[in-house]
């Protein structure tokens, strides 16, 4: 967590946190949702309009993901300054990207050692790591093939519906908040 957001939690503590307006989604890209946007839909299995606007802004993106992290609910949010900036999820918290060399890193660029690949009905493949759990990145199939046919990885079935109790993370604070959970 950056130093400056350190300082600012203990200058103004009990500022409340903040729902719905934050989504990562399938290719880890970060989306601003309005209360219009929210409006339309949930962030993961609503419309397209529903994921609201896409976060260009390096540095402001580089910031988030420095300070990205899960409470202990399995909820996953970003620390602006005091305020905690509960996270979206269409699928996973993590998205993982495969290198050549078949090493791995999340979406924010932190480098982790697979423990364990699973696969869904859908034909998706997911890494537990450790560093979390997460999504294969699309465009790094041809990548994770290579570790499963070399026999690095050797995926299980698993039920997508499943993931989020099995690895305990939560796709949606916001509606766990209005269900009073």
């Amino acid at each position: 967590m950056d130093d400056i957001v350190k300082q600012a939690m203990a200058k103004w503590p009990g500022v409340p946190n903040c729902y719905g307006w934050l989504g990562l989604d399938a290719r880890g890209n970060w989306y601003m949702r309005d209360d219009r946007v929210q409006a339309q839909g949930p962030f993961s299995g609503g419309t397209p309009h529903s994921k609201g606007s896409l976060l260009k802004h390096e540095k402001l993106i580089e910031f988030i993901q420095r300070n990205y992290q899960s409470d202990g609910l399995g909820q996953w949010y970003f620390q602006n300054g005091p305020q905690r900036v509960y996270v979206e999820l269409e699928v996973t918290p993590l998205i993982w990207r495969v290198n050549d060399d078949l090493s791995v890193q999340d979406h924010g660029g932190k480098a982790a050692r697979v423990e364990c690949c699973l696969l869904d009905e859908c034909g998706r493949l997911y890494l537990q790591a450790d560093t979390g759990f997460g999504l294969v990145h699309s465009m790094d199939m041809s990548h994770a093939a290579n570790a499963v046919e070399q026999g690095f990885w050797v995926p299980q079935e698993i039920l997508c519906a499943d993931l989020p109790r099995r690895f305990s993370y939560v796709m949606s604070p916001q509606a766990l908040l209005k269900n009073g959970s």
